[in-house]
């Protein structure tokens, strides 16, 4: 070898490809540890580490991971605490962040990577994105995942699972019209929660009623509208199941605008347990899922991507459990 070493010389003397020698250098995701460490064995071997790209390459890591948010609610909040738990011990710096979606509420995903992967953060944690090809030179996980292919690693709660639970409280208590206030079509969460829903009354054997049933998109405002629909009509339900607690705390305010009585004339139940639930008056009756120890899992997770290691789980899914309050009671006869 003559002059200064090129990266194809160490790729050579390495026995790995070139695009193995970049991620190497720059302490990229994709390769294993035992990897990286003979292609840096070789790379000091041969004095490239000195050269000005490869210093420049090897300088990119930040210590830092993005948690990307559609909009700081009470879900993300609670998914970004139990996050900063997991990172506090370790090297690790948190950047939450949530981008402009002033020309297209969904894709934020790819316009947030774009400015921050490789610069700002080594791997990013997204909530409750919006589109399926996400692609990125840093390792992402997915919470609360979209309903296309699941090629990222992710994290959720056992959606279907809370929403059999709850449905199923609502039946013991004696509801028959029990309405259902999905979540976004687009995640695999609002999907799960219906398909529950759904189950709950086939075991019980109550007809699905489509009239029962309204798209919330988990935001409050739209919840108002689907609950002031419900509970308008002549033969209005006697229960309500909310996909999340934002929809159903909706609901308990338009049944209080339209002079109905929670639990007396109207039982509701929501999801998430956010730190809302309890201070409400009266309140809620929700499935809780465990959204600190969601936020906690997906860092862990992408730390172990990071360091090069395989996970044995690329999947979580954590269980879920029925919180019962002063927002549910039986039907009036």
């Amino acid at each position: 070898m003559s002059g200064r070493p090129t990266i194809h010389d160490v790729a050579a003397a390495a026995g790995v490809s070139v695009s193995t020698v970049s991620k190497a250098v720059n302490g990229r995701y994709g390769i294993s540890a035992e990897t990286t460490q003979r292609v840096l064995q070789v790379v000091e071997e041969l004095g490239y580490e000195s050269s000005l790209i490869a210093s420049s390459m090897r300088s990119r890591r930040t210590g830092v991971i993005g948690v990307l948010v559609a909009d700081f609610e009470p879900f993300s909040a609670e998914i970004l605490k139990g996050v900063a738990a997991a990172l506090h011990d370790s090297r690790y710096d948190l950047l939450a962040y949530s981008g402009s979606r002033q020309n297209a509420s969904t894709g934020w995903e790819r316009r947030s990577l774009s400015r921050l992967s490789g610069t700002l953060i080594d791997g990013a944690i997204l909530v409750t994105p919006t589109v399926v090809g996400v692609t990125s030179d840093v390792p992402i996980v997915a919470v609360d995942p979209h309903t296309g292919r699941a090629d990222l690693p992710t994290v959720e709660s056992d959606s279907f699972g809370g929403a059999l639970l709850a449905t199923r409280y609502l039946i013991e208590l004696g509801h028959r019209r029990i309405a259902f206030v999905a979540g976004r079509p687009d995640l695999r969460s609002s999907n799960l929660r219906d398909a529950g829903y759904r189950r709950a009354l086939e075991e019980a054997g109550i007809p699905f009623d489509p009239s029962l049933v309204r798209v919330g998109l988990y935001e409050k405002e739209i919840a108002r509208e689907t609950a002031t629909s419900l509970l308008s009509s002549p033969d209005r339900p006697t229960a309500v199941f909310a996909a999340n607690d934002l929809s159903a705390i909706a609901t308990i305010q338009t049944a209080a605008e339209l002079g109905l009585d929670v639990p007396g004339d109207l039982s509701v139940v929501g999801f998430d347990d956010v730190p809302e639930a309890a201070r409400l008056n009266p309140p809620l009756t929700t499935v809780r899922q465990p959204m600190q120890s969601i936020g906690a899992s997906a860092a862990e997770l992408l730390i172990g991507l990071l360091a090069g290691e395989t996970p044995e789980r690329t999947h979580i899914t954590l269980p879920t459990r029925l919180v019962r309050r002063a927002t549910t009671g039986p039907p009036l006869v």
